[in-house]
């Protein structure tokens, strides 16, 4: 009888009833688009308006260096972007979360074209430190999420000076770690547009992140492995764009990139395996590395796998969305993530400064929205409409049957000849 109460508990979490935030009437769906317009309004709005630097609360590291704080900014933008660009993107309808996503896609349009225009008071921190790189490649990953409702529209003008600002950007050389997926999702993307591109920045980073594959789903930031969320933050989703967008761009070269993104397509559906076992039966997850305060990003290879519709057979839609659900329960419910001005603050879960790395600001936390994602996937999708099912740690603490894990026998390093 005991064992029975303990695992009925464990499948009331797994299906987020009891988050004391939650009604019984709001679905995961809503509770998602909830979190998601939080997060987005106050810079969106802000920055259609060119008023996101004059009304932005902004937060930096104790141990902030020394490059140009105007960073902020930029980071705030991009990254947000790189989240929320699959939701916005949707159709419009008649129902209240269409009115906020077309509202949230009209300023972001708007946003873009401050952005890039010298004359705007948000006119972006183009070229004033090689940060720079990494938020414009965040930028772009955006327009790449969502090609023909954001970038699309844009007027030739305001295109043209993103191809202008993104090309400059070749000057920053980046260092040997992450940064060269930045390069190459921006080269990509401008390849996709259909203007001129770096293909040895492209082919350059493929390179590097397969010698830098270790296996298992896990990739090393560099020559040396470290155990962090590095896999997570950058190098699936953005190594996958940037094979993708050189398949759309059909990209004439000797890489095959379409072969490649196959093979990256599984590593992705390994780790998002292991991501989806880290998370509690309470809806934590191990808080491990530098760049902790970028939350819920930790999640961004399984968001994507998602959204993709890619999900491996190991995971159910149900148990994935409950899962997900159960950490931003957990993470957003429970502390404050948000400063007065209603922008993120500086921590992990709830303000705590403490977890900043030295490059860190409140616009770097932008990058939790990665998890929204899903979002992208219509109401009636299995991801939002199939019943909330236990995910793996649920049934196993349980005592219920659960798939055992286990390396993957395709995911072996390349030895192609470069």
């Amino acid at each position: 009888m005991k064992k029975l109460l303990i695992v009925v508990l464990l499948v009331v979490c797994a299906t987020g009833v009891y988050a004391k935030k939650k009604t019984p009437r709001q679905t995961d769906r809503e509770y998602w688009c909830e979190q998601a317009y939080r997060m987005a309004q106050p810079v969106l709005e802000n920055m259609a308006k060119g008023e996101l630097r004059k009304n932005m609360k902004t937060e930096f590291s104790p141990s902030f260096d020394k490059r140009d704080r105007r960073v902020v900014y930029m980071e705030t933008f991009g990254r947000l972007m790189a989240g929320v660009a699959p939701w916005i993107a949707l159709p419009d309808d008649g129902t209240a979360e269409g009115a906020r996503r077309k509202q949230l896609r009209e300023w972001a349009l708007a946003a873009y074209r401050n952005a890039v225009d010298p004359q705007s008071p948000d006119y972006l921190c183009w070229g004033v430190a090689g940060q720079n790189l990494v938020d414009a490649a965040y930028i772009a990953e955006s327009f790449l999420r969502a090609y023909d409702r954001l970038w699309m529209p844009l007027d030739d003008v305001t295109k043209q000076r993103y191809i202008e600002e993104f090309t400059k950007l070749r000057k920053i050389d980046p260092p040997y770690t992450n940064w060269f997926l930045f390069s190459s999702v921006i080269e990509s993307f401008m390849a996709k547009a259909g203007a001129p591109y770096d293909e040895f920045r492209v082919n350059t980073a493929c390179r590097k992140v397969e010698e830098w594959y270790v296996g298992d789903g896990w990739y090393a930031d560099g020559p040396v492995f470290a155990f962090d969320y590095y896999s997570s933050y950058v190098f699936h989703a953005m190594y996958l764009e940037t094979l993708q967008a050189m398949v759309d761009a059909k990209a004439n070269t000797r890489l095959d990139y379409a072969r490649y993104h196959a093979r990256a397509l599984k590593r992705a559906q390994k780790f998002s395996i292991i991501l989806e076992r880290f998370i509690s039966p309470e809806g934590t997850f191990p808080v491990v590395g530098r760049s902790t305060p970028y939350r819920l990003a930790a999640m961004q290879p399984l968001a994507l796998m998602a959204w993709y519709g890619k999900l491996p057979e190991e995971l159910t839609n149900g148990q994935v969305r409950a899962a997900l659900t159960q950490v931003m329960h957990r993470m957003f419910d429970h502390q404050n993530n948000y400063n007065d001005g209603g922008y993120l603050t500086i921590g992990f879960c709830g303000s705590q400064p403490e977890t900043a790395d030295w490059y860190t600001n409140n616009g770097s936390l932008y990058m939790t929205s990665l998890a929204f994602m899903p979002l992208g996937l219509p109401e009636s999708h299995p991801f939002w409409a199939d019943e909330a099912q236990p995910w793996t740690q649920v049934k196993a603490w349980g005592g219920q049957p659960f798939p055992k894990d286990h390396r993957w026998g395709d995911d072996i390093q390349t030895k192609d000849k470069w």
